[in-house]
């Protein structure tokens, strides 16, 4: 793990730059005293911490059976077939993690000295708030180690990972052991408490003192003093909606099929409670926002947004990219003068069912092999571009054949295909590659969708009280999936009987659950995580589809080399090596 001795190495470029290479003045070298007196210096070390958050669009989806990239060098490739190793992982979170971590507890031991502001009341919000923060942000990097490296070791311990709530000195004992993976889950969780406790659910502004929230009026009954701190002029900071979301996402994994053993109590009710907090707080699953699948293209909403506000389908985001076309660069077809990164596989193309719901393997679906994409879910369309579908300002045709004569031809490029198909989902259509007439829009990545919130509350219900059952709660896993499906545009016309089928068997639900989940969070990066949790297939050979003249020919494109021991990722081999203490997952050397 990263340990930072001195503040100065830790210390953000607040500070005038340097005069004189590698000879910094005096002044401009800050010590942890001078965080006492200069607000904005203190909050720089929480400003780092968020710049160290996950990316949501990691394009760990080329290491599953959803995706594969043309990027033949790429890591995430090489570890799909068979380059995964302790000493080579793209997936690792251990260093940058434990580093911000390492600025959260410096922050967290000093934050009560800071002069946050010269009016008391507000001095005493912005303390709260900034806690609040930190305690949710190093709930928020322990879940990303769990996810990355909690694990079985040789001895058949449910290993965690080293818990650091103090900030490490030279002087500090840095041979830790890994804590269990129930402690490590009980930590999150008192963090969460604890960045609730001092965040509002949202940062809103109000009008009067009785709209205040009655914990915080303890600091202040003057509406221009909360918000000042509180209001919505925060948006976009961590609140007490994302840490209740954080703990429907920790309470998920830590049910799930990977982590199941009796040093474990987290439940699967646990986890539909957890979610079902965020859904209620959300007005019930009549609330699932209309436009929500499609919120990465809901053009008019995105050039709309302003003042931090969020579309209904995002809990949390990243600032708005004005005028931006990195997604459509990486990701168009070459006559869109995109690269063609994500290759989306015929695995994922006859996981979408039919319109009628019914899935193509059923006998009840009418799914036609020579005309395979009509008829099919509207999700398929919106979120694959396929051979003989438009995309593109000008709507044109993408041919994706080997023998179709485009370069957006099965291998004909290196920025071609290599399955025959290219994402779509993510990209807007509006932007324009062309070097003549270059146009950049606006776009927005996610941090947390309601949509996830829905599928964690399905599937953990589902495992706890069977497709039915509801465990006190106004809606069961078959009332969510049900409003999932229907703006899907699934079952629409005849009610949607494979669903009803499904509501009577716990195991086929399951199923159902699960596939909705692919469907909806596609090229979202969930897909090589929920894997793994579930303990499924990782070696199921990916698959592309090559249309010639009206002729569809299947093809294998690429092997999955993973062993069984990969459901859990490795603690990196280098902290092995020099930590006596920690010790490694079964199988990884």
């Amino acid at each position: 793990m990263r340990i930072n001795y001195l503040i100065i190495g830790i210390v953000l470029l607040l500070a005038a730059g340097c005069r004189k290479i590698l000879s910094p003045d005096e002044e401009n070298l800050k010590t942890i005293d001078q965080m006492y007196k200069d607000a904005n210096y203190a909050q720089g070390f929480l400003i780092n911490a968020y710049r160290s958050i996950p990316g949501y669009y990691d394009n760990t989806d080329y290491a599953t059976d959803d995706a594969v990239t043309n990027q033949l060098n790429n890591g995430y490739l090489q570890m799909a077939t068979g380059s995964w190793t302790a000493a080579n992982n793209p997936v690792s979170v251990w260093n940058p993690a434990y580093g911000a971590i390492q600025y959260i507890n410096l922050f967290l031991e000093n934050a009560e000295k800071v002069k946050w502001a010269a009016d008391p009341e507000a001095a005493k919000l912005f303390n709260m708030r900034m806690k609040g923060e930190a305690y949710g942000l190093r709930a928020l990097y322990m879940y990303f180690l769990l996810r990355a490296h909690a694990g079985f070791t040789d001895d058949g311990k449910l290993a965690g990972v080293p818990i650091i709530t103090e900030f490490q000195t030279i002087n500090s004992d840095v041979n830790l052991p890994r804590a269990s993976f129930d402690a490590c889950v009980k930590q999150v969780f008192r963090d969460l408490d604890s960045a609730e406790f001092n965040l509002p659910l949202e940062y809103t502004d109000v009008s009067s003192a009785s709209q205040i929230p009655e914990r915080f009026r303890i600091a202040t009954q003057r509406p221009e003093v909360y918000n000042r701190v509180m209001g919505q002029y925060s948006r976009q900071l961590y609140n007490g909606l994302i840490a209740r979301s954080f703990r429907a996402r920790v309470g998920l994994l830590a049910a799930s099929p990977a982590f199941q053993d009796a040093s474990n109590t987290t439940t699967w009710a646990n986890a539909a409670d957890f979610a079902a907090a965020v859904i209620d707080y959300k007005g019930g699953i009549s609330t699932l926002p209309a436009n929500g699948s499609t919120f990465y293209d809901n053009n008019s909403e995105i050039d709309g947004l302003s003042g931090g506000n969020n579309p209904n389908e995002i809990i949390w985001r990243e600032n708005i990219l004005t005028s931006n076309g990195d997604q459509e660069a990486q990701n168009f077809p070459p006559t869109l003068f995109g690269n063609g990164y994500m290759n989306p596989t015929q695995n994922l193309v006859d996981a979408f069912p039919m319109a009628n719901g019914y899935p193509v393997s059923n006998a009840n679906s009418n799914y036609d092999a020579a005309n395979p994409y009509v008829g099919r879910d509207p999700r398929f369309a919106r979120y694959i571009i396929y051979n003989g579908s438009t995309a593109g300002v000008g709507n044109q045709v993408i041919y994706t054949g080997s023998a179709s004569g485009s370069d957006n031809g099965i291998n004909v490029r290196s920025t071609s295909t290599r399955t025959g198909y290219y994402m779509k989902k993510r990209l807007r259509m509006d932007v324009n590659r062309n070097p003549a007439s270059t146009t950049g829009k606006n776009h927005y990545i996610p941090r947390i969708r309601y949509t996830e919130i829905f599928l964690s509350y399905a599937e953990a219900a589902n495992e706890a009280w069977g497709p039915m059952g509801a465990g006190g709660h106004p809606y069961s896993a078959y009332d969510v999936i049900k409003v999932i499906r229907k703006r899907a545009g699934l079952g629409l016309g005849n009610g949607d009987p494979y669903l009803e089928e499904c509501k009577t068997d716990k195991e086929k639900m399951r199923e159902l659950i699960r596939n909705e989940r692919r469907l909806e969070l596609c090229f979202e990066s969930f897909r090589f995580w929920d894997l793994r949790r579930w303990k499924a297939n990782l070696r199921e050979t990916v698959r592309g589809m090559d249309v010639n003249a009206g002729v569809y020919r299947p093809f294998d494109v690429e092997n999955r080399s993973y062993e069984n021991y990969m459901y859990y990722g490795p603690v990196p081999f280098s902290e092995v090596l020099k930590y006596s203490n920690l010790v490694q997952n079964k199988g990884w050397r």
